[in-house]
């Protein structure tokens, strides 16, 4: 019996015969096809093949892919064994250039001071995580990490003091649910005792109203891009803010999907800072109207250093789809379903308009804490089984019953914590949870 599989880069991972399905049963919906039970026959055969194939060696997912052309071709399934072999291809050269991307916008250095400090604090995988918890230690942890998060901020208040004089524009980025109203709320506080007074610029209030955005096929928006905003107004509002002009600002209703009839004044007085808070803060033309010298830009990221059961890292995405399966629920009135639903939209927003521009940033903050994946469950966990079964047979929604499934048995493997009175009320977790 098959029970590891080689990837690509050569990582040691446990077979699933589940994932040759999902592929035949994808590849066949391209062309019309919508027979699941059939790609789990197939999948039957494929799998004997291989362990008459690879009877004592352990085979290569390109082996895999190789052995599911040729049963689908032999089994008389043309256009699907078509379909497969141009989505091999395309993955192809996906893989090709997300790599060399990835290899420009991955902060290395921030990377290893997170798994440093996970090690030395044994945290770093999801059995250690839960030795925590039955240790009884896992308050201490908390009580560490949160720690780590204060010295983080205090360290950036102290880089941006030192150009105070020059600076007019503070601009907080990263992806969705990274944490950035927390850590603006805390860096102001703590730039207030140092006399540095900052005016909040709240981008998101921008927001085109949800009526002209266009719908999908499933009745979804994609509001998770820069074009989702009044780019004009908000540099036109920057000027003249720096200009000492008042601006009337735009207020956004979430609930409502729509800018309120109220606007709010804003006016940058004498030693004052305009301070942006959002996922695009790095993104050119959403400042373009403020020179480069006069900015200095903060980019988070949940740069979780995790490894799961299959010693494997967990993903930055997972962590803070987590978060925003809360707080869309909490805050927004979306079920945690249609989160999960729609997380492709911000992905997609972010490997375009976020993650490209951490370069340009000054500092790199690690929003992610090592012991929220035990509450988190906490929170989300009853939920998931419904959604697998809402996106598992949805030949378009695939893609969702994927990373459902995925962080599902993540959240499977960590034990949950109930007791949230452990959290700081300043915590980024707040921001998700709230306060009760």
């Amino acid at each position: 019996m098959i029970k590891k599989v080689y990837k690509r880069n050569g990582t040691l991972v446990s077979f699933n015969q589940r994932k040759i399905t999902e592929a035949i049963y994808k590849a066949a919906a391209e062309v019309g096809g919508k027979n699941f039970k059939l790609a789990k026959e197939l999948t039957v055969q494929i799998v004997k093949i291989l362990e008459e194939e690879f009877p004592k060696t352990i085979p290569t997912v390109e082996n895999i892919q190789d052995v599911v052309e040729k049963v689908l071709i032999e089994n008389g399934h043309a256009k699907t064994a078509k379909a497969y072999i141009l989505y091999r291809q395309k993955r192809k050269e996906i893989r090709e250039k997300k790599e060399k991307k990835e290899i420009e916008n991955i902060p290395y250095k921030s990377i290893w001071e997170v798994l440093v400090w996970n090690l030395e604090h044994s945290c770093e995988t999801v059995d250690k995580l839960n030795e925590h918890i039955g240790a009884g230690t896992f308050p201490q942890l908390v009580k560490e990490s949160e720690g780590k998060y204060n010295e983080d901020i205090n360290q950036i208040a102290k880089l941006f003091f030192q150009g105070k004089n020059r600076i007019k524009l503070l601009s907080i980025a990263g992806p969705s649910s990274s944490g950035k109203t927390t850590t603006t709320n805390r860096l102001a506080k703590i730039l207030r005792k140092k006399s540095i007074n900052l005016v909040k610029f709240t981008v998101d209030n921008y927001f085109y109203s949800l009526g002209t955005h266009i719908k999908d096929a499933y009745g979804d928006y994609d509001y998770e891009g820069p074009y989702a905003l009044e780019l004009p107004l908000i540099n036109e509002n920057l000027s003249d803010l720096i200009k000492g002009k008042t601006i009337q600002a735009p207020v956004y209703d979430f609930k409502t999907g729509k800018r309120e009839k109220k606007t709010q004044s804003l006016k940058l007085k004498k030693n004052q800072i305009i301070l942006l808070d959002s996922h695009f803060g790095l993104y050119p033309k959403l400042t373009e109207s403020i020179p480069i010298d006069k900015k200095f830009g903060l980019y988070l990221e949940t740069l979780c250093q995790l490894r799961d059961k299959e010693n494997q890292f967990v993903r930055w995405t997972d962590i803070r789809l987590l978060r925003r399966m809360i707080r869309d629920s909490q805050f927004r009135s979306l079920n945690p379903s249609k989160t999960v639903g729609h997380w492709h939209y911000v992905r997609r927003g972010e490997l375009k308009n976020i993650i490209p521009y951490i370069s340009q940033a000054n500092y790199i903050l690690n929003t992610s804490l090592p012991y929220e994946l035990p509450i988190l469950k906490h929170h989300l966990y009853q939920y998931f089984p419904e959604i697998i079964k809402t996106y598992k047979n949805d030949s378009g929604r695939q893609d969702a019953y994927i990373r459902a499934q995925r962080v599902y048995e993540l959240l499977s493997s960590i034990k949950e914590w109930k007791d949230d009175s452990i959290i700081p009320k300043n915590s980024i977790l707040r921001e998700f949870i709230g306060n009760t």
